[in-house]
């Protein structure tokens, strides 16, 4: 009988240091990429300019914010 309450327990920590490890490195995850976003103005701007565009300032910036509130979103939910 004992043996079987030593398995249980392990089964539930197992499971437990899942589902917590999954969510820490999730919120890890997602600060990282706030305060390092995959994509940056210098990068946008270089795009822009393969692409046959002439970007501006304005254009740059506007795209920027739409970028981050796209990353946003997901948090609101």
């Amino acid at each position: 009988m004992s043996t079987i309450w030593v398995v249980l327990i392990a089964l539930g920590a197992l499971i437990l240091g899942l589902v917590l490890g999954f969510f820490i490195a999730r919120k890890t995850m997602m600060n990282y990429l706030k305060k390092n976003p995959p994509i940056n103005e210098q990068m946008l701007r270089t795009m822009m300019m393969q692409m046959g565009q002439k970007p501006s300032q304005k254009k740059i910036n506007q795209m920027m914010r739409a970028m981050n509130q796209q990353m946003d979103q997901p948090n609101k939910k």
